[in-house]
């Protein structure tokens, strides 16, 4: 097994204007080890539908979304299909919703997704060809180098040049194919139980 020292985080990109994502078939997650291919810990869109949202959606309905399709994350997606942002369990639970009554007298029940998404043009994404070079470790340390929980994955569809979302990497699927178990929705806490899962197995 590669020691975890050598794994660097895989270079970072933003996500393009008109941006959209592929659609599914068929996935099933799988128990890996750190140096599995990082493709088996990537939620591939051409075999799952992506769990997307419209940016106008209520951030409380877009929580029971979340939670209706088990996921921690949503693009944002406008009626064409174009992704305009990413919003996470952490923007709907986290600080931003008071931020924004704070900043913009608004009452917690008129807040909507866009306002506490990240929007495409600040959304760091990695290529499929250096995802497909790259190990689990690789996404491990890319993800905490970020201190993110997420990270899309992007190749371009050769007929019209289009920038597409091909993937989603999740630290806490990552952390469950890991066999780590996850007590809390922290990055920090993540990925401490993640390396401490990674130094076990190099012992």
């Amino acid at each position: 097994m590669v020691a975890k020292a050598e794994y660097k985080p895989l270079p970072l990109t933003r996500l393009a204007g008109g941006a959209s994502y592929h659609q599914p078939t068929y996935f099933s997650p799988q128990p890996v080890r750190v140096d599995s291919p990082a493709v088996e810990v990537m939620t591939d869109l051409k075999l799952v539908a992506a769990a997307t949202i419209e940016a106008d959606t209520h951030i409380d309905v877009a929580n029971q979304a979340m939670i209706a399709r088990g996921v921690r994350s949503l693009l944002v997606a406008d009626h064409l299909g174009g992704i305009v942002g990413l919003v996470t369990a952490r923007d709907i639970l986290g600080e931003r919703p008071m931020q924004v009554v704070r900043s913009r007298g608004v009452r917690h029940e008129d807040i909507r997704v866009c306002d506490i998404m990240t929007p495409h043009d600040v959304i760091e994404v990695l290529h499929i060809g250096d995802v497909l070079r790259a190990d689990v470790g690789h996404v491990v340390e890319t993800l905490r180098h970020s201190g993110r929980q997420h990270a899309l994955v992007v190749d371009v569809d050769p007929l019209s040049g289009r920038q597409m979302v091909r993937g989603v990497f999740s630290a806490s699927q990552v952390a469950r194919q890991l066999g780590v178990p996850l007590h809390t929705t922290e990055v920090a806490r993540t990925f401490a139980e993640i390396e401490a899962a990674i130094s076990g197995a190099e012992a």
